[in-house]
């Protein structure tokens, strides 16, 4: 299971990505020069400041006002005086340059990643003399480990240099190198033109981040020496380059500069606690890290189209989606980012992961919540990640604990509220410049809502009592407080938001496009989720009675959803006209995915109005939102066309194409927006998972959206709601053998194509089908009962 090349990477977008959560690496893969892309997942502009704007709620009923007689493009402009502050910026901290003295010509080249250990590896010939490196990431350890090796003996001869496109300097001692930087106070978005949109404090006493990183050199024969130009080593066999930063972040609610870590105490002890481990015990701690996390889940989807050394960048050129064996590759591409992005005790991933060499990343590499941070984290759960999971909830906590402010300053409601973008200073304000911003993105204070949902499923497929009662509980009980201040009667009594968008798209008027009105789909949904979810764990946990009740009328109360004159689920409360009908976003969908309240069984006519409403927005789309398209079809019951979808994702986008409508992957398989942009990787791989098990409705359901083009294989690993794992063989597209690991008891309930029997052990388990074809029976926790398709 790898990624492998030819050629070695000359675009960021072609190198290989190694990460521990916090570390995260770039190897490039050069012959004569490599180049080492680093960043550490804390290393952000700016520190904790206060962007809420107390003029927000004075103009709110003027701007419900303008919307209740029709002005929407009024209530746009005034929407603009609602706005905060821009998010701060995630940043590249370092590269690693290594100049090897054998010149550039060779022969024999690889270069691969290996995700089943996590390691990223190129070898080359020059002349009789093989050369190796190995790179990987290690979590155990803390440190970037590089392995170099000559296979003859002293061959081994190169200058190492730190640099970084931040402020710094370099120093050495006589055991390692040394980069020492600062960050800057303040960095605009990239898309926001201004004069000095990266501003540094004065050296020494700036009020901003600070970073170190340090490099030790352990050599098997060879002389090594530290000076300002670098390390330098000589007539080496082999070497180990150890790696090790921090900075000086101290928390979302301490400045760094003021009140930050000691930077240089923390890489200096990573440095020195690894460099007491031999290369062989750094690896094997790292790989068993690794798989323990990896490993869990295993997938055939049918035999490889592609030769076995067939690059990676050609595979996906020249077969795509058509190759099983390309998307298994995608699939476990997608789970082995989040764990090298996503680990408990660092950062969320945000809209790159870890994986950012750019002073202003693309959309400042935030975590974008009306709809890409809670992108990133959909196969946490289905694809037996939910350790990974940990860093989102976390923030989710702290995020609240700001957005409490701003529900107060600027609407004068209760509970907290998140807008569009948040950083690791965790922004709840609506971001824009106090005005510079678009209220199609800026004004939407749905994100607390939306994030609450990632609390409910967290607790939903593991069953954690504690969890639900101690952490996610108050945070969703606070969201909903919220939702019912922001909540409003019509004249008919029913209840809607306003202000209200769908995100980022518009809709045409008689004065032109606007964006805000009343009681937008996606609001309404996502209002919904959250009480039903609410409710739910209430009754869980034997607690607020009383508050239930009023979140069950409160919900009844909601204004219906809307289907239009086409046939198709309306985005808007009205049946506007869209600005594009074939707009990236499909928000007013979420209810059938990643929601729970439109299914089949429940409610046939929205879900038919929501499929239709996704063929009119048709297969096309940025990287994301192609992902996206595949768990909605998977809901819908159409495997063929989420594969087509994958197909279209599944298309090779050359470095530099800036057509924001075709998504694709680059040649190192990062999804391209473009430009990259992770979610799409974690869209495809939690589709692919919707399209073997789905659990949303109360029971699992075993190849619920199958592909045709997938009439065999198996999968090991899933995970369902009920706390139950899944695994499962198929022929000719139907189960034939399945396995349910009960962890916690309770009644299991599955809904198959194929009629099955149960045992447990070789023992018949009595079972009983119900009328809608229900099969349920009891377990224990902890107890393994296999499913097979009984003899016709």
């Amino acid at each position: 299971m790898k990624l492998q090349y030819n050629r070695a990477s000359v675009r960021w977008t072609d190198a290989l990505p190694t990460g521990n959560g916090r570390l995260g690496a770039m190897m490039f893969g050069g012959s004569e020069m490599e180049r080492i892309q680093l960043n550490e997942d804390t290393l952000w502009s700016g520190g904790p400041r206060y962007g809420d704007n107390d003029n927000a709620v004075k103009v709110l009923p003027e701007v419900r006002k303008l919307i209740e007689e029709g002005q929407y493009a009024a209530a746009d402009r005034l929407c603009k005086q609602m706005m905060g502050t821009y998010t701060q910026s995630y940043l590249p901290m370092a590269d690693l340059y290594i100049k090897f003295l054998h010149g550039n010509t060779m022969k024999n080249y690889r270069r691969a990643l290996h995700l089943d250990d996590a390691t990223s590896t190129v070898e080359y010939q020059i002349g009789n003399v093989t050369y190796t490196r190995r790179l990987f990431v290690s979590y155990p350890d803390q440190v970037v480990v590089l392995r170099l090796e000559a296979s003859q003996p002293r061959k081994l001869n190169f200058l190492a240099r730190l640099e970084s496109p931040l402020r710094y300097e370099t120093a050495f001692d006589e055991d390692s190198l040394i980069l020492r930087g600062d960050a800057p106070e303040h960095v605009d978005p990239s898309y926001y033109d201004t004069d000095m949109p990266v501003r540094y404090g004065e050296p020494g006493s700036a009020n901003a981040m600070r970073f170190e990183g340090r490099l030790a050199a352990r050599l098997e024969e060879g002389q090594a020496s530290y000076s300002h130009d670098g390390l330098r080593v000589a007539g080496a066999t082999a070497v180990t380059l150890i790696f090790s930063a921090a900075t000086s972040f101290n928390g979302y609610d301490r400045s760094p500069g003021s009140e930050g870590k000691d930077e240089s105490a923390a890489a200096s002890a990573y440095l020195e606690q690894a460099m007491k481990h031999s290369y062989e015990s750094l690896l094997q701690r790292h790989i068993e890290d690794h798989r323990k996390l990896f490993n869990r889940v295993q997938l055939s989807l049918g035999e490889s189209a592609a030769p076995p050394d067939y690059p990676t960048d050609a595979r996906i050129r020249d077969y795509g989606a058509s190759d099983p064996g390309l998307v298994e590759l995608l699939y476990h591409y997608g789970r082995y980012l989040m764990i090298g992005s996503s680990r408990k005790g660092t950062q969320p991933a945000n809209l790159q992961g870890i994986w950012n060499e750019e002073t202003r990343a693309p959309w400042s590499g935030n975590y974008t919540l009306n709809i890409n941070a809670e992108m990133n984290y959909w196969p946490a759960e289905t694809c037996n990640l939910a350790d990974c999971h940990t860093p989102l909830l976390d923030f989710i906590e702290n995020l609240s604990k700001n957005g409490r402010k701003t529900a107060s300053t600027n609407y004068g409601a209760a509970g907290w509220t998140a807008h569009h973008n948040s950083d690791i200073w965790c922004q709840s304000s609506p971001a824009g410049d106090y005005g510079h911003g678009d209220p199609s993105w800026a004004f939407w204070p749905m994100g607390g809502v939306w994030l609450c949902q990632h609390l409910w499923e967290h607790y939903a497929f593991g069953l954690d009592r504690t969890f639900l009662r101690d952490k996610a509980y108050q945070v969703m009980k606070e969201a909903a407080l919220f939702c019912l201040d922001w909540l409003h009667e019509e004249k008919d009594g029913r209840l809607i938001t306003s202000p209200s968008t769908s995100p980022e798209h518009k809709f045409r008027t008689a004065e032109g496009l606007a964006a805000v009105s009343a009681a937008s789909t996606m609001d309404l949904s996502l209002v919904w989720d959250l009480f039903t979810n609410l409710i739910e764990a209430s009754t869980i946990l034997g607690v607020d009675e009383s508050f239930r009740e009023r979140l069950v009328d409160t919900r009844s109360r909601l204004h219906p959803l809307q289907i239009g004159e086409n046939g198709r689920l309306q985005e808007w409360s009205k049946d506007f006209e869209d600005e594009d009908q074939f707009h990236r976003h499909v928000s007013h969908l979420f209810g059938v995915y990643p929601g729970r309240q439109l299914t089949w069984g429940e409610t046939p006519e929205l879900m038919g109005a929501a499929q239709r409403s996704l063929e009119i927005r048709g297969d096309g789309g940025t990287g994301w939102s192609l992902g996206w398209k595949v768990g909605l079809w998977a809901r819908f019951g159409n495997g063929n066309r989420a594969l087509g979808l994958l197909s279209n994702l599944l298309t090779l986008v050359e470095e530099g194409n800036t057509n924001y409508h075709h998504g694709g992957v680059y040649g190192n398989l990062f999804d391209a927006h473009p430009p990259f942009q992770i979610d799409g990787n974690f869209a495809a791989t939690s589709g692919i998972a919707e399209l073997l098990v789905q659990s949303h409705q109360g029971y699992l359901e075993l190849l619920p959206s199958l592909p045709d083009a997938w009439p065999q294989g198996y999968v090991r690993g899933l995970r369902a709601r009920g706390h139950f794992d899944v695994s499962l063989q198929w022929e000719q597209g139907a189960v034939t053998t399945a396995e349910i690991v009960s962890n916690s008891g309770g009644v299991c309930r599955i809904r198959s194509a194929a009629a099955l029997r149960v045992e447990s052990d070789g023992i018949a388990i009595t079972a009983t089908l119900d009328e809608q074809g229900l099969l349920s029976f009891e377990t224990v926790a902890g107890g393994r009962y296999q499913l097979i398709k009984a003899a016709k």
